[in-house]
């Protein structure tokens, strides 16, 4: 693709919500008090910022969670929410990737996130749907996957058992099945921890952006609506918003997609998760008393695909095609991190002091490793770090992971290039005005300018991401300005979606 075709593109439906914030109730958030302090200072309010800040309230600490937009606008509430031990080919990758003590202490850190997270809701009352999962091949060439993630995951103790062709509308092949595996409403989760972490004294604030800290004693946090400090800060942000130890470059940044369904079609019991492209998830609802049916896939990394409204009408047209007559009823995507290891950076931030912690990386499996992470946050505090975690802390880097890393570096920096050359070769900004929902690539003298037309409005901001200088692609399913090199998102004004960007395409007049 070219930087010319990823920079004009159309679509005439509104920003899409996921289903499970557009049915969820409003959050309460805290008034934000300008130079106060606290023992911890928690960026983000998806499901690692909420336990995190739960855990560490609960045993006493005062404790301040700041969240950019609002409580699981990010990669939480618009997840499949799918928690499960059985992770399509997610196992073997890492066993292909890492030693096998380090593959043993990811499983075992994924089991207990999985058994944290199913107290708690059964605790709080969180409704639950069991069911098993399932890692399947969708034809001859995949059946190879699904026997090698069988083999790895009863190597490292899962109770994972072959199946022959599924019993389902959709292209089956072969699969390897998980019973006993869970799903849920994310939102619905993170209320609950939001509403308990209040309880328990904790203050949570939506709507302020931390625009970064300093390792200091305290750490100060410099915020869009003034500074606090704390003890200790925790980033739990999807991408780190500070560049130290550049973990920014350590994960790629991935946008999938996610359609639900109602259908008079028999829906499968299960959750199913293709190991051959293209990627397809597949859930049941419940939803107000209805079963909806929920697809997901089509990932590709973010800014780098040129009409990304294809990639929903593409699930819609293999929904129809296995499910007759299914008609959509909400659309949506989320942003993951996968890591070259693929196992989640979790622990101290380099040049932190000590002071100032992270996680990320959880590609696309963030119901168990969001819990993990905070477990093992909480326990290096307590000085109680379990085994697993220790493992995971000092695993070592693998050539192949080496390799991995050095062809992701050099498709950034060809994307950096190619992006500047199609900017300055655009046409002059005075005469671009993108038809309703397109957004067009222009300059002014020298300088790359992002236009866009949305519900009537022409916006002309800079072209120019302010993480490190990429030249943004216009998203034409989410009207949105992404950066190829990292996956920094705009909205088309020029505030941030998502980082790990902090600060906006700065307008251009």
């Amino acid at each position: 693709m070219t930087p010319d075709a990823a920079t004009t593109s159309e679509l005439s439906a509104p920003p899409p919500l996921s289903l499970w914030r557009a049915g969820a109730a409003r959050i309460p958030s805290d008034e934000f008090v300008p130079e106060a302090h606290y023992d911890d200072v928690v960026v983000g309010a998806g499901l690692s910022g909420l336990i995190t800040a739960l855990l560490l309230q609960r045993s006493g600490r005062r404790v301040l969670v700041l969240e950019a937009r609002e409580v699981g606008a990010v990669t939480t509430g618009n997840t499949t929410a799918k928690l499960s031990l059985l992770q399509g080919s997610h196992l073997s990758m890492i066993a292909a990737r890492n030693t096998p003590a380090v593959t043993e202490a990811y499983v075992a850190a994924n089991l207990a996130g999985f058994r944290w997270l199913v107290d708690y809701l059964d605790t709080a009352g969180v409704p639950v749907q069991r069911r098993t999962a399932y890692s399947y091949a969708q034809t001859p060439e995949g059946v190879a996957a699904v026997l090698k993630e069988h083999a790895t995951a009863r190597r490292f103790g899962l109770a994972t058992r072959l199946v022959g062709t599924l019993d389902v509308p959709f292209p089956s092949t072969a699969a390897v099945a998980l019973d006993d595996q869970a799903q849920f409403d994310p939102m619905e989760v993170l209320t609950a921890l939001a509403a308990d972490f209040r309880a328990a004294g904790g203050t949570l604030v939506q709507g302020v952006r931390v625009l970064g800290m300093r390792a200091t004693a305290p750490v100060r946090v410099r915020t869009s609506a003034g500074r606090v400090t704390g003890d200790r800060a925790y980033l739990l942000t999807g991408a780190p918003i500070l560049d130290r130890g550049l973990y920014f470059a350590k994960v790629v940044a991935l946008r999938s997609y996610a359609v639900a369904f109602r259908t008079d079609a028999p829906i499968p019991d299960g959750m199913y998760l293709s190991v051959d492209e293209p990627s397809r998830s597949v859930r049941d609802v419940e939803r107000d008393g209805e079963r909806l049916l929920l697809i997901g896939g089509n990932g590709h990394t973010v800014g780098r695909r040129s009409a990304t409204s294809e990639a929903v009408e593409d699930l819609i047209a293999w929904t129809r095609r296995s499910f007759p007559g299914a008609e959509p009823v909400a659309q949506w995507s989320a942003q993951d991190y996968e890591p070259f290891h693929r196992v989640p950076f979790v622990g101290w931030l380099p040049r932190g002091r000590g002071r100032i912690f992270l996680a990320t990386g959880y590609d696309k499996w963030g119901m168990t490793n969001a819990v993990q992470a905070a477990l093992t946050l909480v326990a290096d505090l307590e000085g109680e770090t379990p085994a697993w975690a220790k493992t995971l802390h000092r695993r070592p880097t693998l050539p192949r992971v080496l390799a991995e890393g050095v062809g992701a570096g050099a498709a950034i920096g060809a994307w950096y290039a190619r992006g500047w050359f199609g900017a300055l070769r655009a046409p002059r900004s005075a005469g671009v005005i993108p038809r309703e929902g397109q957004g067009s690539l222009a300059r002014d003298g020298v300088q790359p300018v992002a236009i866009s037309t949305v519900d009537g409005r022409r916006c002309a901001v800079s072209a120019i991401c302010p993480h490190l200088g990429g030249i943004v692609t216009w998203n034409n399913s989410e009207r949105s300005w992404d950066c190829p090199l990292h996956g920094s998102r705009f909205a088309a004004d020029g505030s941030v979606l998502e980082g790990p960007a902090v600060n906006p395409l700065s307008p251009s007049y």
